[in-house]
């Protein structure tokens, strides 16, 4: 008698035993995912081996001259044609290979000169022929003589040189994310550059303390105002910016700084255009996308990837790995996730048991693709970090492969945002729901990991409104003045920074914040477009507001850095979840302990809080006020006062030990316990570590010696 094969739980059924009835379905997931590998790779081989097509598809110089392949298994022919041949039809044919497969050999290396236009005529089996862009295509600019696209070669005369061996992604755990969109990070009205960017936004991002930057509308995309998101060459970074060594110097300068950099990455769907897009390539419908009505989305017009196609998932993974490799990014945002998970797109669907999660309804080819992009990543990169856009909460999909999930380190805490804008348009203040608040911020399953936030680009955009926007409405546009009294304004100003307070003391496991909204910034983004004249008047960003010192913009934003400061300095994110340690309804009061620190809440309107008792619950100690909503810097009062010690002393029934604090109407603060003589000790050093200081920048430079002048002079060209 044969051995039965033994069987062992996977870990997610531990962590969740309600998906006990979903045994079966978990371990479908993980065998379709280990057919399918093993499908792809055959022996003995790793993802990161068949993720190659970068390097066979596309333009390759040789010693010879160049080489260009390309993937078009049911076209009938395929011309190469450009300025390097007069754009003739008929004198670069490619030869089929058999494979759908296409392949030229075009003799001088320098026939195909740097930025020279080409593009590929593709015969269909009907005989119809259009001229496309190349798959494999790096670099595509738009022509401004003829609106139309090219693909451009790119063949520099000196290969970009990186710097940044030494960087480790894994320093900026938990992730401090900075999410950005390169062309309306300038404040003039027009598209920003990537050397701009580089120049003049890594600084303030990392002065303000985020450690981690996710580029938006990198992959190109032909339609400016489709945020990035209507994708039509997947390996080329976007021309609206710049070129692609000075993408490439961007992220190598974010690296120099200590800065992650994400990837913004579409592989959800993609635009429907042929002449600039892959749509069609082939002359079939079903190259990459399901054929019919199921090709196409029925929300956002695009067309939708056919996940069951190897060749589909070798193009899309080759494409993950390559944006790792050239560019040398720390990871991938994957959009539109529930999008890929559901047949149905997640369209009106409120996900509220586990049969939605495993049902007909269920893609399982985009699960499997998910897993294998998600297992490449970390294969590539070790430390790269994957964060999934699912507002389904697919179960396991942060969690490693090996457990029986899908192997992404975080989920975006998309529920959240709906809250607070639920919760502002429809409650009155002092009416908040403070229980549903803390059950939305600790809302996420047994050992996956979120990314929490307020509002992201999405709150952002033309129809919706950024928090601050919907708290003080048109007043922001005369009522921001430091001088000036306005009830409104500040009101809108204690609750932007309690909702952000709020939301990182106790989402999520990492953060995430919107270019300009942790300021405030006024207004919606509008992209230039017919409707609005083509202006860039909403498209950019008005750092100048936070920056001139008079606008109340300012004192956001600096309460912005010192919550980021107090958090990364105390490890909050690193901590477990919270532990909630009181509720009041009618007192709007909440109080959580994590990472031993305390947050503390009073989201009253009116009602301030003179014996205020917060307990400790066992923490018995000293505690002291490191962060406060209300310091004058920020646009408060002072009304709480940073020196006073609070000792765990009093006692309540019903709360247990703990002690009593004033803690005024609309405002709250961080508090942590301290150890009394070490905080003696300090103050004491204090003075003589300042005059040391003081005394060293006094003491005249050593004279560089030969050697060190010329060591010093080679780092110097080295860097430049």
């Amino acid at each position: 008698m044969a051995a039965q094969k033994k069987t062992t739980k996977l870990r997610i059924l531990e962590l969740d035993p309600s998906l006990g009835a979903f045994e079966g379905d978990l371990n479908a997931r993980m065998e379709r995912y280990k057919n399918k590998k093993k499908e792809l790779l055959g022996k003995g081989k790793k993802l990161s081996d068949f993720a190659n097509g970068h390097h066979h598809f596309g333009f390759h110089k040789t010693k010879t001259g160049w080489v260009y392949r390309e993937w078009a298994p049911a076209a009938k022919a395929l011309h190469l044609i450009g300025d390097f041949n007069d754009w003739n039809r008929e004198s670069h044919p490619l030869t089929s290979k058999g494979d759908g497969t296409w392949e030229i050999e075009i003799k001088g290396v320098r026939t195909l000169k740097h930025l020279s236009r080409v593009k590929v005529a593709v015969t269909a089996q009907n005989g119809e022929v259009q001229d496309r862009i190349p798959l494999y295509a790096t670099y595509v600019k738009q022509d401004k003589e003829t609106n139309g696209f090219n693909a451009l070669i790119w063949n520099p005369r000196t290969t970009f040189e990186w710097t940044d061996a030494k960087f480790r992604p894994q320093n900026n755990v938990p992730p401090m994310i900075y999410e950005s969109h390169v062309g309306m990070a300038t404040e003039q009205e027009r598209v920003g550059t990537y050397l701009e960017f580089m120049t003049d936004m890594l600084p303030r991002i990392k002065a303000d303390g985020y450690n981690t930057v996710q580029l938006m509308a990198i992959m190109e995309h032909p339609y400016y105002a489709s945020f990035g998101y209507q994708v039509s060459n997947f390996f080329a970074a976007s021309s609206w910016y710049g070129t692609p060594d000075e993408l490439k110097a961007l992220i190598n300068e974010a690296h120099r700084l200590g800065i992650s950099v994400l990837l913004d990455i579409v592989h959800s769907h993609a635009v429907k255009n042929t002449a600039e897009g892959i749509n069609c390539f082939d002359g079939t419908e079903w190259q990459f996308f399901h054929g019919g009505a199921k090709g196409d989305h029925p929300a956002w017009g695009s067309k939708c990837f056919d996940y069951s196609r190897n060749g589909v998932l070798h193009f899309l993974l080759s494409n993950v790995k390559f944006w790792m490799e050239e560019y040398h990014f720390d990871g991938f945002r994957f959009d539109g996730v529930t999008s890929m998970l559901y047949h149905d797109h997640g369209l009106g669907t409120s996900f509220t048991g586990h049969e939605q999660y495993f049902s007909m309804n269920t893609d399982v080819d985009a699960v499997t693709y998910l897993m294998l992009a998600s297992d490449l990543i970390h294969e590539y990169k070790k430390h790269a970090i994957a964060i999934a856009e699912d507002m389904s909460a697919m179960p396991g999909m942060c969690l490693p492969i090996k457990d029986g999930g899908m192997g992404f380190d975080y989920r975006l805490s998309m529920g959240l945002p709906d809250f607070f804008i639920k919760t502002i348009k429809e409650k009155e203040d002092g009416q908040w729901e403070i229980s549903k608040l803390y059950w939305e911020l600790i809302a996420r399953r047994s050992g996956e990991k979120v990314v929490a936030y307020a509002e992201s680009h999405d709150q952002a955009l033309v129809g919706d409104k950024t928090i601050m926007f919907r708290l003080a409405d048109k007043e922001m546009y005369w009522g921001m003045n430091r001088a000036d009294e306005n009830m409104i304004v500040e009101r809108a100003v204690a609750l932007h920074k309690m909702i952000r307070l709020v939301t990182i003391g106790a989402g999520g496991e990492g953060y995430l914040n919107f270019m300009g909204n942790e300021f405030g910034h006024p207004e919606w983004i509008d992209f230039p477009r017919e409707g609005n004249g083509w202006s860039f008047k909403n498209a950019r960003r008005l750092w100048s507001l936070a920056d001139n010192g008079f606008l109340r913009y300012q004192q956001l934003g600096d309460f912005d850095k010192a919550m980021i400061s107090v958090i990364k300095e105390n490890e909050v994110l690193k901590g477990p979840w919270t532990n909630c340690r009181r509720q009041h309804e009618q007192d709007q009061i909440l109080i959580y302990e994590r990472a031993n620190c305390l947050f503390v809440f009073n989201f009253h309107p009116t009602n301030s809080q003179t014996g205020l008792f917060v307990p400790v619950d066992g923490q018995y100690g000293d505690y002291k006020v490191i962060l406060s909503t209300d310091d004058k810097q920020f646009g408060g009062y002072d009304r709480i006062d940073k020196t006073t010690v609070y000792h765990t002393w009093a006692h309540d029934p019903n709360l247990g030990d703990g002690f009593a604090m004033y803690l005024p109407a609309r405002t709250a603060v961080v508090l942590k316990k301290i150890d009394p003589a070490a905080e003696e000790k300090a103050a004491e050093e204090a003075p003589k570590k300042a005059s040391a200081k003081k005394a060293a920048a006094k003491k005249p430079a050593a004279k560089k010696t030969p050697a060190k002048k010329a060591a010093a002079k080679k780092a110097e060209k080295t860097e430049a």
